[in-house]
């Protein structure tokens, strides 16, 4: 449904006439009071914090169904808001969240949606952030992040034009802040980042140095063009003790009749410049922000406004007795100005916002890990757009209103309580039907796009169906069971030739044209998953070789059944030690199915491991009365001792041999195991982990985690991922920006990992790629953990009310996944681990179609075989985005994914012809720089600019010219270059 209001939408913003955006002349930051430049200026900013899902679904959310969970019901907040900003010029009014207020705006009227441009135009009401949903900056992947903030942007420009574009990033409610959000809101053309939650160590140092705000250097890459102006909100985004003025609130209303015997505006009065001299002494200029409002207020506005208007009067009638505080309505974006008119310098910070702390044993590091099937869809499902994307532009469908389903459910699952895992049970299955729905609607698009594609020009043939097996993780797929005949299409959405290697469960055996393929048996715990109904026990496996942007089809024709002659060509012992080996690694384990070391055959040196496999540490099991007794749950990770216990004291361990693959699969018990294959002559050795159901009826929580102990020298330092970008260096139990106190050993040390974590020494580096975000850590040298799943008995205060207690089919669930590891000298790991994550991050997408033609025929009807692209491109670039907006115009996001001096040649800058990308649509005939979520040109592009107390200026030029002059382009690292492209 949401589709096709957004295509009339679409089409309306082209006819439709309404009141004219306002021009930038009238967006600026010159409408902003600046206040009083000889008194402290408290800009009181009216705002409500919408959660798009956390105790109750968005649907329920925003009508305000199921009040008995949580009284919240956003389309009566703007409803309220809107008249109330008509009644009073003077008030304003910040929104962030473009979910909520897209579905609002649906529903309005010509005249009410030309009323509220009028107060956008007359900033009145401003949007800050823009994106869908405040996303979580733990667990997000970038390509998501961006996308997510592309939507809502898209949405305010065609809606509001310049006035409608966010200048600041609102991140109040996220339990951690990350360096590359804060890059990539520097590239979105934000002028300043404000947040609510820091570790409450670092909080009462800064407050104590006077460093709320500073300039966060978002990349070492990038330079001053990542730089971002952060600051850090007191109370994290509430107003100031007892003036509430939400019927959520117990606090008093300003009662200003003198003839009252409670009249309190003396006191109410003293009170709230007494609450503004003691946040002032936290900042150092005459400005400071009080966030006035908090989640889901203002459904009745006039409660708050009329009240704020009563403090406002009678604090500022102070100012004749002596009183230097003087109150403005104001928004964060003219704050932000007031700071940067200042004239003032400001420190710098490096690292990043994790892990945080809520209290000395409350850290916010479980969230890392928690619901790690929902962190796995959405991954899939990103996938699952980029794909469709391509193939709707290389078809040229413009079929864009059929994927945007698919694009607002991802953008919703951004949510930093939904990816995050820390939202009720019910929401959790809630956004995993609208990832599912997403992805049925986008499945339209792929078999339209499929006729085109497939058919060869001379045929008018029907193209069979496609069809998608969501369940190949679990080797699964109903469709193809017991067919004679079928077909396999792999799209590479890499704009590399790549190798690949395809896993196709089956119940008979089949020749493929044209690969060969082995038979290997699937493992028993795979069989064993509740749910899972197929009646395959064996995977038919082989490698291929894929073209970049385009596809291969293979045509699958039985030939027997699977008998034991089939299968001749595997080799299997069982708990006897083995030995896998190519011609690059060589692996060890011995007859208890402990991994015994890896080498690297090339490089000639060995990682020895100690242990290896899967452990479990025992939740906390806290009642939260206070911080000693604070429980681990969704939020917080916190192991009852600092030492995490074998899930099991035996193993058995399976070793099968083929051609393609070798493989140890140990089996820990009925609810714990892992496979460790190598395939053909490949690099990279991959670790596939089932865990669950994990066992509760000790009455004990379970916190899983998968380690890997080498006797690398790392000297306490260990290196994770931001979002899938920026590695940053971490260190066990210190902070660089604060002195740092040990409360909790391994919780503190716990980072997120959306895609990568390695420790190393100086001949070695061991790096473990993940296929979702898990937390992870080092907790002593040659170590590394990731927690793969978490199952807790208890709550942990922070809201959602609930255990982590996931269950699936009458039982705990059950997750499968992977990791793959890479041991490379130090100075060669980057080429692998960028090449590898990229690929494990944007895999080739595969749809089966059942067949009742022969193969010769087959054969001469469709295309076997087809590419967007006559070249390769570098292998250091990576097509981010591929977007047809119109039938000659196209969004293209194109990014150098390494960084600097990682790699001798692929960290050199690099340049891309993007012509080659559109031969198959014509020439080129205008190309534009935008800035990263596409809404701006980046010659508009002009930021605040900010001084450092080292006298380094954030200025940043970037190219004069709107439209380019040539095609080629040139990348640093980690440079992400977005242009709107149009051919001819």
């Amino acid at each position: 449904m949401y589709f096709l209001i957004y295509y009339a939408l679409t089409i309306c913003i082209s006819i439709c006439f309404g009141i004219p955006v306002g021009s930038s002349d009238g967006c600026d930051y010159n409408v902003c009071n600046l206040g009083d430049p000889n008194k402290l200026n408290v800009h009181i900013v009216p705002h409500t914090h919408n959660d798009v899902g956390w105790l109750k679904t968005v649907d329920q959310y925003y009508y305000g169904a199921r009040n008995d969970i949580q009284h919240a019901a956003v389309q009566y907040i703007l409803d309220s808001v809107i008249p109330a900003l008509v009644e009073n010029p003077d008030r304003r009014f910040v929104y962030v969240e473009i979910a909520f207020f897209w579905r609002w705006w649906m529903q309005q009227t010509e005249e009410m949606q030309n009323t509220v441009r009028q107060l956008v135009n007359e900033r009145h009401l401003e949007f800050i952030s823009g994106g869908w949903s405040m996303n979580d900056e733990g667990v997000t992947h970038y390509n998501s992040i961006i996308d997510q903030h592309s939507l809502g942007a898209e949405f305010l420009r065609d809606q509001f034009g310049e006035c409608g574009r966010p200048k600041l990033g609102w991140q109040i409610d996220p339990f951690g802040h990350s360096r590359e959000v804060a890059s990539l809101f520097a590239q979105m053309g934000f002028d300043g980042l404000f947040f609510g939650r820091i570790d409450s160590q670092d909080y009462a140092q800064r407050n104590q140095s006077k460093t709320m705000e500073m300039i966060w250097k978002g990349s070492s890459d990038l330079g001053e063009s990542s730089w971002l102006f952060t600051g850090v909100i007191p109370r994290t985004y509430t107003a100031p003790q007892s003036f509430c003025f939400d019927y959520r609130c117990h606090d008093e209303p300003i009662r200003d009749d003198p003839q009252l015997h409670d009249y309190n505006v003396p006191e109410r009065v003293q009170s709230f410049i007494d609450a503004a001299h003691i946040q002032a002494r936290s900042y150092t200029t005459n400005h400071i922000m009080f966030t006035m409002g908090s989640d889901f207020h203002y459904e009745n506005s006039n409660e708050w406004f009329k009240n704020l208007e009563k403090l406002m009067k009678y604090v500022n009638a102070q100012q004749a007795n002596g009183s230097d505080v003087n109150l403005i309505y104001s928004t964060p974006t003219c704050y932000l100005y007031a700071l940067n008119q200042a004239n003032k310098t400001w420190t710098t910070k490096t690292d990043d916002f994790f892990p945080i702390s809520w209290s000395t044993h409350g850290l916010w590091t479980g969230y890392f890990s928690s619901r790690p099937a929902l962190k796995r869809y959405e991954r899939y499902s990103n996938n699952f757009l980029q794909v469709t994307k391509q193939l709707n532009a290389f078809s040229n469908l413009t079929q864009r209103h059929a994927i945007f389903p698919l694009s607002e459910a991802i953008g919703i699952v951004q949510h930093h309580d939904a990816i995050s895992g820390t939202e009720k049970q019910h929401v959790a299955n809630d956004y995993a039907q609208r990832l599912a729905q997403g992805i049925d609607s986008a499945t339209y698009v792929v078999n339209q796009a499929y006729m085109k594609l497939l058919s060869k020009g001379n045929q008018s043939l029907p193209v069979p169906n496609q069809i998608f097996c969501h369940f190949l993780n679990i080797s699964e797929c109903l469709p193809i069971e017991n067919q004679d005949n079928f077909t396999l299409t792999i799209w590479n959405p890499t704009i590399q030739t790549v190798q690949h290697i395809v896993r196709v469960p089956v119940t008979k055996n089949y020749t493929i044209r044209s690969p060969t393929g082995e038979i290997l048996p699937i493992s028993t715990s795979v069989k064993n998953i509740p749910g899972r109904t197929s009646l395959a026990e064996f995977e038919l496996l082989f490698e291929t070789s894929l073209p970049a942007l385009g596809f291969n089809t293979y045509y699958f024709q039985a030939k027997s059944k699977l008998t034991e002659e089939t299968k001749s060509n595997i080799r299997i012992i069982k708990n006897q030690s083995c030995s896998l080996q190519n011609k690059h690694l060589q692996i060890e384990v011995d007859e208890k199915g402990n991994l015994i070391k890896i080498r690297n055959l090339d490089r000639n040196f060995d990682v020895p491991f100690s242990s290896q496999g899967l452990y479990w540490y025992t939740s906390f099991p806290g009642n939260n009365s206070s911080p000693e007794f604070q429980a681990s749950g969704a939020y917080f990770f916190r192991p009852l001792t600092p030492n995490a216990l074998p899930v099991s004291s035996t193993r058995n361990i399976t070793c099968t041999y083929t051609n393609q693959v070798q493989r140890a699969s140990i089996m820990y018990n009925n609810w714990a195991s892992q496979e460790i294959s190598i395939y053909g002559e490949g690099r990279i050795v991959e670790i596939e982990w089932i865990v669950g159901p994990i066992p509760s009826e000790d009455n004990r929580g379970k916190e899983i985690i998968m380690r890997y102990d080498t006797n690398i020298q790392s000297d306490g330092l260990f290196y994770t991922d931001a979002n899938g970008r920026q590695v940053l260096e971490r260190k066990r139990d210190y902070r660089s920006s604060y002195n740092y106190t040990v409360y909790e050993s391994v919780s503190g040390n716990y980072y997120p990992v959306a895609s990568r974590i390695w420790i190393k020494d100086s001949k070695r580096q061991m790096t473990i790629l993940t296929d979702r975000s898990q937390g992870g850590s080092s907790m002593h040298d040659g170590s590394v953990e990731l927690m793969l799943h978490r199952r807790t008995l208890y709550d942990d205060s922070q809201g959602v009310g609930e255990p982590l207690n996931e269950t699936a089919y009458g039982q705990g669930l059950v997750i499968h996944g992977k990791h793959l590891l890479i041991v490379e000298p130090p100075e060669y790991s980057a080429l692998y681990h960028r090449i590898a994550s990229q690929h494990l991050f944007m895999n080739p997408l595969m749809t089966f179609a059942l067949s009742n033609q022969s193969y010769t025929n087959y054969s001469k009807n469709y295309r076997q075989t087809w590419s967007s692209l006559n070249q390769s491109l570098p292998v250091n670039v990576h097509l981010l985005t591929f977007d047809q907006l119109s039938a000659k115009v196209f969004l293209v996001r194109v990014e150098h994914y390494f960084e600097m001096n990682e790699d001798e040649l692929y960290s050199k800058p690099v340049e891309i012809d993007l012509q080659i990308l559109f031969n198959l649509f014509g020439k080129i005939i205008d190309l534009i720089e935008l800035t990263l979520t596409g809404n701006l040109p980046l010659s508009d592009m002009k930021r605040l600019v900010w001084r450092t107390d080292k006298n380094e200026s954030s200025y940043w030029k970037p190219n004069d010219s709107k439209s380019l002059k040539t095609t080629i382009v040139n990348l640093n690292p980690m440079q992400i270059r977005t242009f709107q492209v149009i051919v001819e």
